[in-house]
């Protein structure tokens, strides 16, 4: 099967892997290439708030999540976090965008350093130098003077910094409505059609009653 474009997805050690898998899991419902890579403290993370069990192995995690979530044959490509020897790891083979969700302020500081000693990072400056779609997802608070100073120079570096601040105005009710909200933020960033929830200005929801006295 031909896929139209490609794009990679990245998990790292912040909370909040719910966001993350949820992307996963639209993605691979549509016609769209996944490179998917994450890190040991993902792996920690879907243990802690999902009791989940992430592979190691990229071939192991490959079919888990071709599994899990119906994956077409050849849409979804794992890689180790040290596979230098992937297509992401080189402008001359760059997906069309890239996300990492959640991103933890480690990673953060990395790429705001110009670091790029994983693939992970590798991957995302690639996506900055190439001047393509860099979504970051970074969930951690308070922040510090030194996660803003980074957050800001990743953005002017032409990195879109979408924190999952989910909105209410559609009433969610369970926490899935609240993942969904952040993760269709996500999906319009990397040009993705979706029906995740409610857009403002396409709800008729009436105004709160105001007694008069």
């Amino acid at each position: 099967m031909t896929f139209a474009r490609t794009i990679t997805v990245a998990f790292t050690g912040a909370s909040g892997l719910q966001y993350g898998l949820r992307l996963l899991e639209h993605l691979l419902a549509t016609e769209i290439r996944i490179y998917l890579v994450y890190s040991p403290a993902a792996q920690v993370v879907a243990r802690q708030e999902l009791e989940l069990t992430l592979p190691t192995q990229p071939h192991a995690a490959a079919a888990f999540f071709a599994e899990r979530y119906r994956a077409r044959p050849g849409q979804l490509t794992v890689f180790g976090r040290e596979d230098w020897l992937s297509p992401i790891a080189s402008g001359s083979s760059p997906a069309d965008a890239m996300a990492i969700c959640p991103c933890s302020m480690g990673t953060v500081g990395a790429l705001a350093s110009g670091l790029a000693d994983n693939l992970i990072e590798r991957a995302a400056d690639v996506m900055l130098k190439e001047r393509r779609p860099l979504v970051l997802v970074p969930r951690e608070t308070p922040l510090s003077a030194i996660h803003l100073e980074n957050l800001l120079k990743l953005a002017r570096a032409g990195a879109v910094i979408l924190p999952p601040a989910p909105g209410f105005y559609g009433r969610p009710e369970t926490i899935a409505d609240l993942v969904d909200f952040v993760v269709a933020r996500v999906l319009d960033q990397l040009g993705v059609a979706h029906t995740l929830g409610p857009r403002w200005g396409g709800m008729r929801i009436a105004p709160p009653t105001v007694e008069r006295t």
